[in-house]
């Protein structure tokens, strides 16, 4: 058995997003003195699905009650509002908008407020009257206001944790791609692409695009690969055009919330996502290939089930992809006075959206333990919002793995941020 001096840390994260931060943050706050260190490929935090989305704190109202999504979002919404208040972080509590602009949305907006209530959350129903008191240029036949919703920077929060974590005596190591992982009896060993190793007593897989690849370099079949989709954004050029949130009733098929408006902490107004397969697990811009990765997505019967399965909804993501006259008309449901002039290109997103063999779409957060290494699988959004319950989770069970043969976090150490 290795003694504690062999170890390099007692938890090791591999991930530097929103995630494995308020992990690590989670694990320094519930365990003092436990030795943290996370390992981040880029050469800062929040580099990828954490840094671009669209900053909204989402109020849970879509999720299926017992779901973790749903439970972990209405929970870290709350949170989140109170750590970015005790912490100065920009955000605003703005409430939002989902509208109906066709008779056929109509009982899936009225699902949408048994659900709502289900969850305990502030849902008002609007009529065309109403919907103008709050959007004066929307137009829809009914709407349902939520009054939890709200929007924050995400990047922000992220960097806090880091923060948080070193003040701790946690580590974090930017530019520390992990290539190899070594699970033996006594924990694991993960060497860096520089070809630095650090033993742990307990991996946590926090790697979002990458997380299927570093739970297979650790021996562990995910039962599901990452299939990537690129979400496309333009900014309003006229911003004054829209007061706050406004999304349309979403299909219940999809994990995506359809193109939807978002005024931003700063003011600027986001619209989007249109939502297209990548052609690379960071496949920001529509040209970059990764012909491996492709490869991999390919191999993946999944990712065949689901084109059979939604190639008609795919079509019609694509087509608003390539035709900006056919995206514009989609935000003209909501917002008549858009014009083409008005959709300035913004910088993409990709989500890490785990899909099973099957071709299903996994639709909740999903969280697996293995010997010496907790995997957080599938983490889209709303994970951003639901990052401080997430991490919590994610802490427990490594501190459980961590303790298995009865180890207890040692003194308090000093760390640093590298």
């Amino acid at each position: 058995m290795m003694t504690h001096a062999a170890y390099d840390c007692d938890v090791l994260v591999i991930g530097g997003g929103i995630v494995g931060l308020s992990t690590a943050y989670a694990l320094t706050r519930t365990a003092p003195g436990t030795r943290v260190t996370v390992l981040e490929k880029e050469w800062g935090p929040a580099r990828h699905q954490t840094g671009r989305n669209s900053g909204v704190i989402h109020s849970g109202i879509y999720y299926a009650p017992g779901s973790l999504k749903a439970r972990y979002a209405v929970r870290g919404a709350a949170e989140l509002v109170d750590f970015c208040a005790e912490h100065g972080i920009a955000h605003e509590v703005t409430g939002k908008l989902i509208v109906a602009t066709g008779r056929d949305e109509l009982p899936r907006l009225h699902a949408l407020v048994q659900r709502g209530r289900a969850h305990g959350l502030p849902v008002r129903e609007l009529g065309p009257a109403q919907i103008a008191e709050y959007e004066p240029r929307v137009r829809g036949l009914a709407a349902i206001r939520v009054g939890t919703t709200g929007v924050c920077d995400f990047t922000a929060v992220a960097v806090r944790f880091a923060t948080e974590v070193c003040a701790s005596g946690g580590q974090i190591r930017y530019g520390a791609e992990v290539v190899a992982v070594d699970r033996r009896p006594w924990g694991v060993a993960v060497r860096t692409a520089d070809g630095q190793v650090v033993r742990a007593r307990v991996l946590v897989n926090c790697a979002g695009l990458h997380s299927d690849r570093v739970a297979r370099l650790a021996g562990d079949e995910p039962g599901a690969r990452i299939v990537p989709f690129r979400g496309e954004y333009y900014e309003l050029a006229r911003p004054e055009l829209v007061r706050g949130l406004v999304y349309p009733v979403p299909d219940p098929a999809f994990p995506f919330l359809g193109v939807h408006l978002t005024r931003g902490v700063d003011g600027t107004v986001h619209v989007g996502p249109n939502a297209v397969p990548a052609l690379a697990r960071e496949g920001y811009d529509r040209t970059v290939v990764h012909p491996r990765e492709l490869a991999s997505t390919l191999a993946w019967p999944g990712s065949w089930r689901i084109a059979r399965r939604h190639w008609r909804y795919g079509m019609g993501e694509v087509h608003r992809s390539l035709s900006k006259t056919a995206f514009t008309r989609a935000v003209q449901r909501l917002l008549p006075e858009v014009t083409e002039a008005d959709l300035r290109p913004s910088p993409a997103g990709v989500r890490a959206q785990a899909v099973l063999r099957n071709g299903t779409l996994v639709d909740d957060f999903l969280i697996r333990d293995a010997p010496h290494t907790v995997h957080v699988l599938n983490a889209p959004s709303p994970a951003a919002t639901a990052s401080l319950p997430i991490g919590r989770e994610v802490a427990r069970r490594a501190l459980l793995r961590a303790g298995a043969t009865g180890w207890t976090p040692p003194a308090v150490e000093s760390g640093h941020c590298v």
